[in-house]
């Protein structure tokens, strides 16, 4: 089966760049496609110095729906937003000020690759991190997902007024255009001995992915088949348990909803996926969760991206109303959210 390669180097423009990022890029593509996945074949998207999240985002979601083994290159810096100190990647636009509305928020890679079956995924990592970042990261460890295999380093700010280098991304590209990509964690291990003691300083990442057994791989692999009934079946069982030994509202229950809303979406479903994605949203606000929570956001901008997917007028008409009361209430980081589903809704009810 074919793989899937994404190459991501992001970083500011101007005096706020840590690390120049897209200089990893040339190497990187040097690399055969095969190699950088490690199967026979592979699609490989390039992504350099991005201006938007959500470009980024739909290419990483995209990416994430590909059958096969995905692997994930990630080059650039860290960054909290001021209003919940939330670790971003800096795009080329990111200033300090502005990182909440023009990075990309680390949880939203958690999040888009969390269907994929254990052992499917791979990120290797090459990151600076600002001071603040930096010092957080001591307590609270970036967090890529558990069903992912992670390997990389996390480097301190370099000194004041200095770019850093990613240098353990060349040394992978290096130790790969050999024509041989050896086992993740021995091309982590290679990498580490080529660098030596420029890495002693550095947060060294180095994961694997959980044993089988996990619920969730029974769901993705019936995804996978098309199986999209049995998947949901099989999901709606674990929603059903995790309700009763936990409650409705309870983070493990709406777990399993919001699955459920993936596997809709998985099944060409966007009216029931926009509506799941709804309720997850209202009963997250309901439990008392913030507008600007990460968990109720997201729900809130994925109900709006499968409504814009309804092909059906009538069955737009009956959730865009709810929608456009969830965005009063949820306005997200895109400007003018609210003010789409509203033209949208006046385009619907004149057909």
């Amino acid at each position: 089966m074919p793989g899937t390669v994404l190459l991501l180097a992001a970083s500011p423009t101007g005096k706020g760049r840590l690390v120049d990022a897209a200089s990893v890029l040339p190497v990187l593509a040097a690399v055969p496609p095969s190699i950088l996945s490690g199967t026979e074949t592979a699609n490989v998207v390039e992504l350099a110095d991005p201006l938007e999240p959500q470009a980024v985002l739909t290419r990483l979601r995209a990416a994430a729906a590909a059958p096969g083994p995905l692997t994930v290159f990630v080059t650039g810096q860290l960054h909290l937003d001021r209003r919940q100190r939330l670790p971003h990647l800096a795009l080329a636009r990111t200033t300090p000020a502005t990182v909440r509305y023009t990075g990309l928020p680390w949880h939203w890679v958690r999040e888009e690759l969390r269907l994929r079956p254990a052992g499917a995924t791979t990120l290797v990592l090459d990151l600076h991190a600002d001071p603040e970042t930096w010092e957080q990261l001591h307590t609270v460890p970036l967090d890529s997902g558990r069903n992912n295999a992670v390997h990389g380093r996390i480097a301190p700010p370099p000194a004041r007024r200095e770019v850093g280098s990613p240098s353990y991304m060349k040394a992978v590209a290096t130790v790969l255009r050999s024509g041989h990509r050896p086992a993740m964690a021995e091309l982590h291990r290679q990498v580490l001995a080529r660098l030596g003691a420029d890495v002693a300083a550095d947060m060294l990442l180095s994961t694997h992915t959980p044993d089988s057994g996990d619920p969730h791989d029974a769901i993705s692999a019936a995804a996978r088949d098309g199986r999209y009934a049995e998947a949901d079946e099989l999901a709606a069982r674990w929603e059903e348990a995790a309700a009763r030994a936990h409650g409705p509202a309870s983070e493990d229950a709406l777990h399993w909803s919001e699955v459920r809303a993936d596997l809709a979406m998985f099944a060409g479903d966007a009216a029931r996926s926009c509506r799941t994605w709804l309720t997850v949203a209202h009963a997250r606000l309901a439990a008392g969760q913030p507008s600007d929570a990460p968990a109720v956001e997201a729900a809130a901008d994925r109900a709006h991206h499968q409504w814009g997917h309804i092909k059906d007028a009538a069955r737009a008409r009956e959730l865009g109303p709810a929608l456009a009361e969830l965005r009063l209430r949820v306005p997200g980081r895109r400007e003018g959210a609210l003010e789409n589903v509203q033209q949208h809704l006046r385009q619907l009810q004149t057909n």
